[in-house]
């Protein structure tokens, strides 16, 4: 349901901006744009820093070429939330703000103000009757009616992307089940089928699962009955990362935990997770089916690649909010040796979801256990070149 709440005045619009992003912003630049007189949302940038100041001009192409890409977007209203400090000069990043307008102009859309929250005070480029020192910020708690039933959560952009607590018992458990579910695969393959299977090959993994099926490839040795429970999802990829969805995340079992950290952490298995948490159970068929098929040396289909780079049909925000609870707890209680791939997996998610700082620190994260992590490289590589999936732009 769509919420309407009408600012009188500059201070109430201010008194929105967080609640429309849900989080109290910090060091950031925000734009609102708008259709007409309603704003068709926020989006949040990193404020630069004083060392970038000589790329001013090209930063705010870049904030407004984002606004430019909303197809229904006339007009954007900017706000600077900044640690400087009003003073003898006025409103901080008055550069930054000039430099927005002028790149407003030149693509025709028109800046309804600029604005500015500081420690000290807040203030619009657009008011001369501005105090040099800022007007007081406890003006900011004049909240239209209507906007007491919109939440904000504590702390700043950066808040929430903390991996959750998993107590020291459960990782040991997990990582134990992650070892016997290894070794059941390597039985069950044999030594060179289990090297494609560490290396995340859909067939070697159709091997295991066929023989821990059968039965027929046992040779004495015991086999945990879980993990070769465990080995028989695998037969069924789609079948198993759809139902991973409903898992309640917070108390997975450990071979549960051990069967999503082992595909999560081969690429080619994460990738068909990936697009089928996206579009759903035909997705993930025809995607495992494509990677079979190049696997055998077929091309890969440009629209399932092209998904992974946020073209294609809008996902399910749903899903993706659930598949990232589930691949926070598979990262927070993964042995290091295997997180970085769950790690990764949580950082395309959150990019997919419009949480660039999120998706950032899970890259980063995976990067410090394995420095060359392909999808770690690529989401930090969006997120530096400021690049948003299509789907954030529709409506």
């Amino acid at each position: 349901m769509t919420t309407i709440v009408k600012a009188a005045n500059a201070a109430q619009f201010l008194s929105l901006v967080p609640k429309m992003l849900g989080y109290r912003p910090t060091r950031s630049v925000v734009l609102i744009p708008f259709a007409g007189s309603r704003s068709i949302g926020a989006m949040r940038f990193d404020l630069p820093s004083a060392s970038e100041s000589d790329e001013t001009d090209r930063v705010a192409a870049t904030l407004i070429g984002m606004v430019c890409r909303l197809p229904d977007a006339d007009a954007v209203a900017a706000v600077a939330y900044t640690d400087a400090a009003f003073g003898p000069g006025g409103m901080p990043h008055r550069d930054l703000i000039a430099a927005l307008e002028r790149r407003a102009e030149a693509c025709g859309i028109r800046l309804t103000d600029a604005l500015c929250v500081a420690p000290d005070g807040w203030g619009s480029s657009f008011d001369p009757a501005c105090p040099e020192a800022g007007r007081p910020l406890d003006e900011l708690g004049d909240e239209p009616r209507g906007a007491e039933h919109l939440s904000v959560a504590a702390g700043d952009q950066g808040s929430g992307s903390e991996l959750p607590e998993v107590d020291l018992a459960e990782k040991e458990r997990t990582a134990r089940a992650l070892v016997e579910l290894d070794g059941a695969v390597r039985l069950l393959c044999g030594t060179e089928a289990a090297g494609e299977a560490r290396s995340g090959t859909v067939t070697s993994i159709d091997r295991a699962s066929d023989a821990a099926a059968s039965g027929d490839e046992f040779t004495g040795r015991r086999v945990n009955p879980q993990a070769l429970a465990a080995v028989c999802t695998l037969d069924d990829l789609p079948t198993l990362f759809e139902g991973a969805l409903s898992w309640d995340a917070a108390t997975l079992a450990p071979f549960d935990a051990a069967t999503l950290t082992w595909c999560l952490a081969r690429p080619a298995l994460r990738d068909v997770a990936l697009v089928q948490w996206c579009g759903g159970m035909s997705a993930g068929d025809e995607a495992l089916d494509a990677q079979l098929r190049w696997e055998s040396g077929e091309e890969y289909p440009a629209h399932l690649a092209m998904q992974m780079w946020g073209e294609g049909e809008r996902p399910d925000p749903d899903r993706l909010e659930a598949a990232l609870t589930l691949s926070r707890h598979i990262a927070a209680g993964a042995p290091r040796a295997v997180r970085s791939g769950p790690l990764a997996t949580c950082a395309w998610l959150a990019w997919a979801l419009g949480r660039s700082t999120h998706a950032e620190r899970y890259a980063m994260l995976a990067c410090e256990i394995e420095p060359e992590h392909g999808l770690a490289e690529i989401v930090r590589s969006f997120v530096s070149a400021g690049h948003l999936p299509d789907w954030a732009f529709r409506a």
